[in-house]
């Protein structure tokens, strides 16, 4: 079956950036508050796992004219087809929906893309797709240096008045069952004008080198997969099931969005994103989000927190930040514990900076895991994420706070593409410091130099402190992976 070409010119462009007449359900919701609050952004933050996954059900339920959604990582999974099913929906409903994933995290949901791919109003593209279908391995091998660049972004957007941005995939590991410490992700439904720069933003991608319409990556052919997009009968009965359908069933998402009374942040908001030729190597030095956001943000004066998954400073922004900590910055810094790392090379690019920020002071605190004593399967360098700690975010002198995909390494600045946005904030950086507080001394261990320079990992139980002088939940193999690597030459790649 030969793919037709959808017209998507009547669509997303013609709602944010050409019209902009709010003849839409979601439209029609938002457009009261946002003119009174002409200039600034409608946020609202997402940190509940499953109230993160009911806003995206809901929005796509929503949706009258298009469904813009780009994923690092969209499993085929309970929440991954639950979403599936709700793009198919909207297509359904004459909703032009373009779905744009990294290649990367894919392997065997071929036969899923080609059936919505089929859709007359679903598009799909893959950014840096794989030649080589099964044994990817081959393709890492053959074309390394352009299959080590990923796109890391993730935004869902809906009829041009609404988007969900930050640092959550889809999948169960990321919507989970609303019980994870409250950093393990975090995203925004943002409203407003920068939901028109997403848009631009999704376009550039659409259209860039880097990205492949799925009939040149695969063959699109007539076959018998419709069930495969639906959730089966006999899984609706289970617990994480249930959980997932009754929040879609008590949820006051959509109520509560149409009158008016979401709780939102109205402020100042601006997306940064890099530019899509960063995953053909071609993007210009000072174009990178990396060194944008330091610029946008500001330099800290006073306090500077860092919550980020993979943390990975590299020897000049060691540097950075010993000199912001002696200009009497507090800095504050957390990051996945050993035990906690699916990548445990990455870990190792920041073990080995650990005493020297330390003795700077900085403050290091190390995320518990979320899944018992078992160490999470090592997923290699480019990873999938699916630590105990997802977040990343930073927090400037209690004013702004910047949210989206970036991490603090290498990878992020200087490999992979990133999004996210920054939001002029004081209600909300201030929301986050507390929790950053809370969850520092509730779920996290504190690092200390004891008397001989040696790491303590510090656990807190009330008032009670417990010294912990080996990294807390591993085994010797594991921190032996970690010493060699850290003597490696391969920091570039975290």
């Amino acid at each position: 079956m030969t793919k037709k070409t959808p017209d998507f010119t009547d669509a997303c462009w013609r709602s944010p950036l050409k019209s902009n007449d709010h003849a839409t359900r979601l439209g029609r919701a938002i457009a009261p508050e946002a003119a009174r609050h002409e200039g600034l952004c409608g946020i609202h933050p997402l940190d509940d796992s499953l109230d993160a996954f009911a806003a995206r059900y809901q929005l796509a339920g929503m949706a009258e004219r298009t469904l813009d959604v780009q994923y690092y990582i969209w499993e085929d999974d309970m929440s991954g087809r639950l979403l599936f099913g709700a793009l198919l929906a909207a297509a359904r409903r004459g909703v032009k929906v373009r779905l744009l994933l990294d290649d990367n995290n894919t392997v065997g949901m071929d036969n899923i893309l080609r059936l919505l791919d089929a859709h007359p109003d679903i598009e799909v593209r893959l950014f840096n797709p794989f030649s080589f279908r099964s044994l990817r391995m081959l393709g890492y091998l053959t074309d390394f240096a352009r299959l080590n660049r990923r796109m890391h972004n993730k935004s869902f957007t809906v009829d041009g008045e609404a988007t969900i941005v930050g640092g959550r995939n889809v999948g169960d590991a990321y919507f989970g069952t609303g019980e994870q410490p409250l950093f393990t992700d975090l995203d925004v439904l943002a409203i407003g004008p920068v939901v028109a720069e997403v848009c631009e933003d999704f376009e550039r991608y659409w259209q860039s080198g880097s990205v492949v319409a799925l009939a040149q990556v695969l063959d699109i052919s007539e076959d018998e997969l419709t069930r495969r997009v639906e959730l089966p009968h006999d899984v609706r009965a289970t617990p994480m099931a249930q959980r997932y359908l009754e929040r879609l069933r008590t949820s006051r998402f959509v109520s509560q969005l149409e009158s008016g009374q979401l709780e939102t942040i109205w402020a100042r908001t601006r997306l940064l994103s890099d530019d899509p030729r960063k995953g053909e190597g071609k993007a210009r030095l000072r174009s990178l989000l990396g060194l944008r956001l330091i610029k946008v943000i500001g330099e800290p004066t006073s306090q500077f927190d860092i919550i980020s998954a993979y943390f990975v400073p590299t020897r000049s922004g060691v540097a950075q930040l010993l000199m912001l900590a002696r200009r009497g910055v507090k800095i504050a810094i957390l990051t996945n514990s050993l035990a906690a790392n699916d990548v445990s090379v990455v870990h190792a690019g920041y073990a080995r900076w650990r005493k020297r920020l330390l003795r700077g002071g900085v403050a290091l605190f190390e995320l518990k895991p979320q899944h018992g004593n078992d160490a999470p399967h090592d997923r290699g360098l480019t990873g999938n994420s699916g630590s105990s700690l997802h977040a990343k975010t930073f927090s400037v002198d209690g004013d702004k706070v910047f949210i989206g995909s970036f991490n603090f390494d290498p990878r992020s600045a200087m490999l992979n593409t990133e999004m996210g946005f920054v939001i002029e904030s004081r209600e909300l950086a201030q929301t986050i410091h507390q929790r950053f507080i809370h969850s520092r001394v509730a779920a996290a261990w504190e690092l200390r130099l004891d008397k001989w320079r040696r790491i303590n990992w510090i656990e807190r139980h009330g008032e009670q402190e417990v010294v912990l002088k080996k990294e807390p939940q591993t085994r010797f193999w594991q921190r032996l992976v970690v010493r060699i690597a850290a003597r490696l030459p391969v920091e570039w790649l975290l």
